[in-house]
C-alpha cells in the first residue's frame, strides 16, 4: 500500500506503512513513525532520546464489513526541552482514544441517520464507543452557545427522567436554539447560566416564562432590564386545571343520571370550540353537561372568554377586559375559579407585557416534544452530561433524534 493512499484513504500522515495481517475476519495494518517524524507531544521539540516503544492498536474505517485495526508502535521519548518522558504526538488519532480521527467521522456521518447501537454493531465497536465519539464532537460545536446577540429568552423546565429529576432551559426565541440546560429546578440551575451572560454583556430585551415565583425572581435580578412576559399556555393550563378539578367533584356529587352525562367530558371542556369533532357528536355532548350543570357552565365559558384577553387590539383594551373578567369570575359563585382570579389578579402586568412583545414559550414546548421524542428513541440517557448536549443541539435539523 502507498503511503498516498495510507494517507488519503485512511486519514494517516506523516507515518510510513511496513504490512498487513489478516486476523479473525479483520484486516490489521502495521506502521511506523520515521525518526525525522518525532516531535514531543507536549511541547513539539525535535530534540529527543529513544526510550522504547509502546505498541497501540487504533479501529480505523472498515473496508466493507471488514474491520480495519490500525498496529502503531509508538515511540517513548525522553524531550531535551521539557525533560520528561512521554509518548511522541500523533497526527491520526486523539490522546486518549482507541480509534482513528477518520473514524470518528465516519461515525459521525452515521450517527445521522441510524441510532448509536446501530452504528455500533455495523462497525463492530461498542455502544460506548459511539457515544464517546459522539458527544466529543457536541462538546466542541455546541457545549459553550454564543451569547452576545440574544434579545428575547424563553424559560421552562422538563423532566429528565424517574425521580422526579428535571432540566431547566432557556431557548432564544430568534435562533430556536437552546442556550442552556441546567440540572434541577428553579434559580439554582440559572447561576451559571448568568455568569456566562453576564460576561458575554448580551442585552436581553425581554423573557416569556411561565409565573414561577423562582425564576421570577431570578430574572428580575440578574435582568433587571427585561420584559417579562407570563406565557399564555402556562395560565389557559391553570385555568383548565381548575375547570377539571371542578368537573371531578361535580361528578362525585352527581346522581347515577348526572354522571353519566358528565362521564368522559373533560377532553371537551379543555378543547377550543373550533376543534370539536362532529363526526363524534362531540358538540351535542359537550352541551348537554354544560346544561346540566349551571356552574361547570359558568366556570367553561369564563375559560373560553380569558382566551379573548391576548385578542385585544392593545394594552389598554386587554387590561379593561382582564379586569371585567377578574370582577365576573370572583362574582360567579364558583370558588374554584374565584380562587384563580385572585391569583391572576397580581400578575397582570407580566400578562398585559405580551402585546410589548408578542413572545411565549410555545416554542420552546415544541422543543420539549423533540426531547421527549429523543429519550423515547434511546430509551433515556445513562450520560447526563451526554443528554444535555443533545438538547443544546437539537435545533439542528441535520441531525435525526436518534438514540
Amino acid at each position: 500500500m502507498s503511503t498516498s493512499l495510507w494517507y488519503h484513504a485512511f486519514g494517516v500522515r506523516g507515518s510510513t506503512y511496513t504490512r498487513t495481517t489478516s486476523v479473525e475476519g479483520g484486516v490489521e495494518f502495521h506502521i511506523t513513525k520515521p525518526l525525522e517524524q518525532w516531535r514531543c507531544a507536549a511541547c513539539g521539540s525535535p530534540a529527543l532520546n529513544s526510550r522504547g516503544k509502546v505498541e497501540r492498536r487504533f479501529r480505523a474505517v472498515p473496508i466493507g464489513r471488514r474491520p480495519v485495526t490500525v498496529v502503531y508502535p509508538i515511540p517513548r521519548v525522553a524531550c531535551a526541552a521539557c525533560g520528561l518522558i512521554r509518548q511522541v504526538a500523533l497526527d491520526c488519532a486523539e490522546a486518549r482514544r482507541s480509534y482513528t480521527k477518520a473514524f470518528a467521522r465516519y461515525a459521525l456521518q452515521l450517527c445521522r441517520l441510524m441510532t448509536t447501537q446501530d452504528v455500533a454493531q455495523h462497525l463492530g465497536v461498542s455502544w460506548d464507543v459511539i457515544k464517546d465519539v459522539h458527544k466529543q464532537a457536541l462538546r466542541r460545536r455546541c457545549a459553550q452557545p454564543k451569547f452576545e446577540h440574544r434579545k428575547r429568552l424563553a424559560i421552562d423546565e422538563i423532566g429528565s427522567g424517574a425521580g422526579h429529576r428535571y432540566l431547566t432551559l432557556v431557548l432564544d426565541l430568534d435562533s430556536g436554539a437552546v442556550v442552556h440546560g441546567g440540572r434541577g429546578q428553579g434559580g439554582a440551575a440559572l447561576i451559571n447560566f448568568w455568569k456566562r451572560l453576564r460576561r458575554s454583556r448580551a442585552k436581553v430585551e425581554a423573557v416569556a416564562m411561565a409565573r414561577s415565583p423562582a425564576y421570577l425572581r431570578a430574572v428580575r435580578t440578574h435582568l433587571s432590564e427585561a420584559t417579562l412576559v407570563f406565557d399564555r399556555f402556562h395560565v389557559m393550563k391553570l385555568c383548565n386545571e381548575r375547570l377539571t378539578a371542578l368537573r371531578r367533584q361535580l361528578y362525585r356529587q352527581a346522581t347515577a343520571e348526572g354522571q353519566k352525562v358528565l362521564k368522559g367530558v373533560r377532553w371537551l371542556l379543555l378543547k377550543n370550540p373550533e376543534h370539536l369533532d362532529g363526526s363524534r357528536h362531540e358538540r351535542p355532548r359537550l352541551g348537554a353537561a354544560l346544561q346540566l350543570n349551571e356552574p361547570l357552565a359558568t366556570a367553561y365559558y369564563l375559560k373560553e372568554e380569558l382566551r379573548a384577553s391576548w385578542e385585544q387590539d392593545d394594552a389598554d383594551e386587554a387590561e379593561a377586559f382582564r379586569l371585567e373578567w377578574i370582577a365576573r369570575a370572583a362574582a360567579s359563585g364558583v370558588r374554584m375559579v374565584a380562587q384563580f382570579a385572585q391569583t391572576l389578579r397580581p400578575h397582570a402586568w407580566g400578562l398585559l407585557a405580551y402585546y410589548d412583545y408578542s413572545i411565549s414559550t410555545g416554542a420552546l414546548e415544541g422543543t420539549n416534544n423533540k426531547i421527549k421524542a429523543m429519550q423515547r428513541q434511546a430509551f433515556g440517557f445513562r450520560d447526563q452530561e451526554y443528554f444535555t448536549l443533545r438538547i443544546l443541539a437539537a435545533h439542528e435539523t441535520k441531525y435525526a433524534l436518534v438514540g
